[in-house]
Parts: structure tokens; sequence; C-alpha cells
């Protein structure tokens, strides 16, 4: 391909109707074979090139489809399996192995890709591990996407600093980046590979690392290294790739390189990358302009982004100038057709990824002077799209406005310090050491998503909804008696995501039918749409916390899901600073708090699964996060009387650079996950002398398999070395919706006995 004008880093593949969720989902149940999932696979991946071809994408990847996860694939590639799956001899039941564990393996480590909610499976490294490198599926993947129509395909592949940086070393507490020098050998048999699949070949190696503060220490390593690929062969043209950041100090030495071409973040970098067009033009690389969102979902501003072009323009000449996303269309919702509820007018603000796909290729048409009479007009609806959103009534709310303008006086943490309150709960509660509960949410059947699904529909009334709904509560309230939970949860049936449910009783926040976007594996999320300003018309859970904890004596979690978290898991507005978003939905969480405490629920726990995921990349942005993160988390519980425990609960974090900030939440007690990476992350509180209650994780619910007695009396050990048993609590790693009740209840029983046995021996 000797021109390429238009490039997409890559688009998602769970499908506009989750059709590969479903597909996999009954391959791990029996219920299709090998065959049926191949065949749902390869009809996504002929939809999803169709779409770019239509579009008129010029640069469009071949393998960017994935059963679970790109890393894992690179993983795989690679040959970097840990030694534990390696007896496992079908590559595709040794694959699922890799990523949800069997009943002989725990599964590889999974954590979150940068700053985004899409989860990743950690590389397992050691030194001198064999590997021997594996292009079948890139070949496959490359030969299909010719079939389809596509002349000169794009592969993808993570770069190996990022893969080194992104991995986990099982056999030293050295850094995996320490291995480049027995893992780049591999990428350059992997490239030699590459070269024979066609005459040209055109290579996109991701290195989001490089908008990281860990580019600094890997300077040199990234010259050396993209020399040496470079010059594996003369038939590859390799395009490195970085987005959510600015990557300034990476690209003043890949221009010393001999790579062909540069992608570069213009949407989240602050400006920054701007610095870097000089020597980008000198150099007389390619630069991928990642100019469309590939992160939210609001619509274009052709005026604003044609002019930003110009400015390119005046220091890349622009036939090497190539317009891009800013990132993969992976964190967006697939498309807008199905969307047949949302109103007209919110509707016309938005553009999911196959319209971020025409959206590219128009700014295309028109940076490049080749619009047509239809463009024009195109360009007239934008404007007035535009402008009519600007001005919307449903935005501005004077309540809200009025009750911000007094927000500064409740950015404080709780009056009564934790060392006082925590006696006041122990008094209030009598709960032993290690005291056992949950995260919050148990297994949702077919059967319940059914009848929330009818419900919805006008299929069954409300009385026969929270009917059925009460009685699910009463069997799980049962169940956590009868095997002895100390804390006890309601369930969440009513619930059908943890942040959903909420935006969907909350002013200023919009749903839209179909907007899937990936997790991890065959988990997806809708994320809620806040277009306008936040607030709390009437309680949310009120109903559902006070009629569980009628049907025991036990202390029963009040269920709430932050405001950071509500904030990081949702397409946030861009007409206004996230800071002053949060605030909003924190005045409305912090009304719940108060509900709940006032209505006889003691105990509340408020989320922040997603609280580390929303720090910037780059230290230097990092104090004005914190600063309205922990603002909002002090908003929504300061409200709390001393004997009211606050719990919450993060998932998939590395602690040690926020422990402070976690200690400043001033949370009473917090849950983390923790199972797959024994008590490492427990350590870092240890170090700090973190005097709050703590609830790491002692099993994997990611994983399909029942922990024994033994292994979590072991895991609960390893726990004990670290922290004494008073400061612990006994949970799960996080909730159980995903997980079936015949995994459930025996894994909750086995934890349950465990923890009696240990407090045998206290």
């Amino acid at each position: 391909m000797n021109n390429i004008e238009t490039w997409n880093i890559g688009f998602g593949r769970i499908g506009e109707k989750r059709e590969l969720k479903f597909a996999l989902e009954k391959y791990w149940r029996g219920e299709i074979d090998i065959n049926e999932l191949e065949e749902t696979s390869k009809m996504l991946r002929k939809r999803h090139w169709q779409y770019q071809l239509d579009s008129g994408i010029d640069a469009i990847s071949c393998n960017d489809f994935s059963w679970y996860d790109q890393t894992l694939d690179m993983i795989v590639t690679l040959g970097l399996e840990p030694d534990r799956f390696k007896s496992i001899e079908n590559k595709t039941d040794r694959y699922f192995a890799m990523a949800r564990g069997d009943k002989d393996r725990t599964a590889m480590e999974m954590t979150k890709w940068f700053n985004t909610n899409y989860h990743y499976i950690v590389p397992e490294l050691k030194d001198n591990m064999s590997a021997k490198v594996d292009i079948s599926n890139i070949k496959k993947l490359y030969l299909e996407a010719k079939e389809c129509g596509i002349k000169s395909p794009k592969v993808n592949i993570i770069g190996p600093l990022t893969l080194l940086e992104n991995a986990k070393r099982s056999d030293s507490s050295m850094s995996p980046i320490t291995l480049l020098s027995q893992i780049l050998p591999l990428y350059e048999e992997l490239l030699k590979e590459l070269s024979s699949l066609d005459d040209n070949i055109i290579l996109q190696i991701d290195e989001p690392i490089f908008v990281t503060d860990s580019v600094n220490e890997l300077t040199l390593l990234i010259r050396d290294t993209y020399t040496t690929l470079s010059s594996v062969a003369d038939n590859i043209k390799i395009y490195v790739v970085t987005y959510f950041d600015h990557a300034t100090e990476a690209a003043k030495v890949l221009v010393n390189t001999p790579i062909e071409g540069i992608g570069l973040d213009f949407i989240y970098d602050d400006g920054k990358n701007l610095e870097v067009l000089d020597i980008v033009a000198k150099s007389g690389k390619k630069l991928i302009a990642g100019i469309i969102d590939g992160r939210n979902i609001w619509k274009s501003n052709f005026e604003a982004k044609t002019e930003f072009l110009n400015t390119l323009k005046e220091k890349i000449d622009s036939s090497n100038l190539i317009l891009s996303p800013s990132c993969s269309l992976l964190h967006i919702p697939f498309t807008l057709k199905y969307e047949e509820k949302l109103s007209s007018e919110i509707k016309s603000y938005l553009s999911f990824a196959v319209e971020r796909l025409d959206e590219l290729a128009l700014l295309n048409r028109v940076f490049r002077g080749k619009e047509s009479t239809n463009d024009k007009e195109l360009l007239a609806q934008n404007r007035e799209d535009l402008a009519k959103r600007a001005t919307n009534s449903d935005v501005i709310d004077s309540k809200v406005q009025t009750r911000m303008s007094s927000i500064d006086s409740l950015k404080q943490k709780r009056e009564v310090p934790f060392a006082q309150r925590i006696k006041l709960q122990h008094q209030k509660f009598g709960y032993e050491p290690l005291a056992t509960t949950t995260i919050g949410s148990f297994p949702q059947t077919k059967e319940l998503r059914k009848v929330r699904r009818d419900f919805k529909n006008g299929v069954i009334n409300k009385e026969e909804y929270n009917n059925y709904i009460k009685e699910q509560i009463k069997s799980c309230v049962k169940f956590q008696e009868d095997i002895d939970i100390d804390v006890l949860v309601h369930g969440e049936f009513e619930r059908n995501d943890m942040v959903e449910y909420f935006g969907e009783q909350l002013n200023g926040v919009a749903f839209s039918q179909n907007g899937w976007v990936q997790s991890y594996g065959s988990r997806c999320v809708k994320p809620p749409l806040i277009y306008g300003d936040v607030s709390r018309p009437k309680p949310m859970t009120l109903e559902w916390s006070q009629y569980a904890q009628s049907l025991t004596k036990k202390p029963m979690k009040g269920m709430l899901t932050g405001p950071v978290t509500i904030l990081n898991w949702s397409f946030v507005r861009d007409d206004q600073p996230r800071s002053t978003t949060c605030y909003q939905i924190a005045l409305a969480i912090r009304d719940e708090v108060d509900d709940l405490q006032n209505g006889g629920i003691g105990m509340i726990q408020v989320d922040e699964a997603a609280f580390k995921e929303g720090y910037p990349l780059r230290t230097s942005k990092r104090a004005d996060y914190e600063k309205f993160a922990l603002e909002s988390f002090w908003i929504a519980t300061n409200v709390a009387k001393p004997e009211t425990q606050i719990h919450t609960h993060m998932c998939y974090s590395e602690f040690n650079d926020i422990i402070d900030t976690i200690e400043a939440m001033d949370a009473d007690v917090i849950s983390i996950e923790t199972a797959r990476s024994g008590n490492v992350l427990l350590r870092v509180f240890k170090a700090r002398g973190y005097e709050m209650e703590i609830g790491p994780g002692v099993y994997d619910i990611h994983s399909p398999r029942v922990p024994s007695i033994k292994e979590i009396i072991k895991q609960i050990e390893a726990l004990l070395e670290v922290l004494p048993a008073r400061q612990l609590w006994i949970n799960p790693d996080c909730g159980l919706k995903t997980r079936a009740w015949a995994e459930v209840e025996p894994s909750l029983e086995n934890m349950v006995k465990a923890v009696k046995e240990v407090r045998k021996s206290l």
C-alpha cells in the first residue's frame, strides 16, 4: 500500500450484539464445539473488516480480534506460556486455562490496561524460559482478511517494552525489563516469520508504555530495540503506535531509528505531542495523528479538528500525515444503529465505533480538500448538532448548580477519627477477628435476567417483579446464615450492573440499549452517558436494603457504587471539568448514605472499584486527580455517623504508589483483590503502617474453580504473616454475579470453614 491516509489502530471484537460473548460462554459450558465458536468468530471478523472497508479506511488490522485478550494472544505467539499450563496439549484448552484457570491450575493474573476499564492477562516471565514463536493464528487471520478484500492487512503486535513493563517475574524481584535480551530475539524471530506472509507487510507495534513515566528509564532500550527490529526484514514497515497520553520522550528517540512511522495521541496529550512535530518532520517519518477520540462518544467538532490538522500541516507534509483514532475503538460501543430508545436529541450528540470510522473518513476528505456535496451537508448537520447540545436546557439544572455553590464546605474527612470510630463499631456489631463477608453481588442467573427483561418490557408488572426479587434476596440471606457468614449482603439481584443501576436513577444520565464495551474475556459493561448535571431524585437502594436487614439479626451491608467509579466507568460529558461532574455524583451518593444509615443500615459499602483506574499515566498530572477523587469520596461518606461503618472495595490495583491516598480516603474497611498475587499487595499496607481494617480476597472469582478449605487456609495464613487477625476480614476477591451458584455455594462454605479452622489457632 503506497498511500496511506487513514489508519484504524484497532477495532472491538465482542460484537455489536455481544455475539462473541454468548458464543464463548456456550463453548465454556460445553453447549457448542470449537467449530461453532470459530464460525461466530469468523462472521464477526468479516463484519468488522467490512465496516472499515465501507468507510474507506486505508490501514485495517487483521489480528485485533481475540477470544480473550490481545496480551494473552501475544504470550501464545511468543511461546511464553507459564510452565504449569504446558502439559495441556490442546491449544484452545491451554489458552482458556491461562485466562480462566481450571480445576488443577490457577489462572494468570489480570489487571487494567493502563487507565482503561479493559483488563489484560499479565505475562509471567522468568529467566531462561523455553519459548517457541508461533504465528499460525496471525497467518490465518492475515489470509482471511485478504480474502475479505483487504489488500494489505495491517498486523498488530504489542511491543516488547510494553510487554515487559506490564509483566511480572515469577523467579525474582527484579524488573521484567531485565529479560529484554531474552525476549527481543523472540520478536526478531516473529518478524522474520511475518516477513514471509507477503511482499510488503505493514506492522503496527503498540507501545503505550511510552506515554508513562517509565519511558525515562527506557530511552536507550527504545533506540536499541527499534534499531534491531527495523533491520530484521526489508519488506516490513514498522509503525510504533502510542496512545492515552503524550510520548514526547520516546518520539525524540524513535525518529533516529529506521522505523517507518510514529503514532501519537493528540486527544489526551494535553498538547504536549505538538512539541515534537519539528523533529518528526525533520526525520521524514510518517506521523499517525490520533485525532478522533477513541475513548469517548461525543460527536467530533469537524471545524475545530480541521483547524488543528491545518496546524499540523504547517510542520508535517500532508503526504506524511496519516489520520487515525486516538487509540483502538475497542474502548467504545460498536454502533448507534440499534439505539431506538435514546432521545433523538441525545443520540444526535453521539458517535460510536462505526460512526467514528465515518468521522475519520469525512475528516480526512475535508482535510485533503476532497469533500463532496454530501460531505458539506454532513458538516452542516454536525454544526447544528453541536449547537443544540451547547444550548440544551436539560444539561443545566439550577438546583444542582445552587447546591454546588457550597460544595467546598463538604470536602473533608469524617469528623471523628478512625481510632475512635472503630471502637464504637466493634461495640455495636461485635464481629470476631477474620470476619467473613462477600463483596456484594451474588450470581445473576438466566432466569433472573429474564425476569428483569420481562419487567422492563412490560411482560410482568412491578408487583410481580418485586416479589420475585424479594424471593431471591430471602434465599440469598438464608444461604449466608446457613453457612454462618458474619456480615451479610442482599445479593444485588435487582441490579443489572453496579454503575448502570445507579445511573438509571440519576438525572443527567442516559443509557444506550446496546452500548456494550468489553471489560475482559466475555465480560461486558454498558457505560452510562453523563450528558448533564447529575442529581438523585429519590432513594435508590433503601427499600431493598431494609427488606434484607429485616430478614436477619446479623449486620447487612448497604451496597453503593462510589462517585469516582461511576465517573470512571461512564462516558462523561466533555463540556465541563470531570471534577465538577464527580462532585455532583458525590452529592447524590451522600444523600443515599444518609438515607441508609437513618433507615437502620449500619454498614455501608461505597465501592470504588475504578479509583486507581482513573489515575493519569503521568505523575505530573496525578495531584489534581487525587484531590478531586479524595474529595468526592469524602463528600459521599463524611455524612456517616461515627458508629456507621464505611466499607469500600478496589479492584486490580498496584497500591504502592497510592497507599497514602487510600489511607486518606478514611474508609473503615477496604477490600481488595489479592487472590492471584498472594500477600504481595498486603505488604504495601503493612509497610505503610495502615491502621484501618482490610479484606484481602482469599480466592479468585474470575476463575470457575472451587477452592478447597486447605487452599483457603493457606491463603489466610499467608495474610496473617503480614497483618494481625483483628485487622483482617475474609472475603472473595470480587463480586459473585458472573459465577454460577454451583461454584459459589461450595466456595463460600469452604471459605467460612477455613476461617473457623484458623480461628482455633489464634
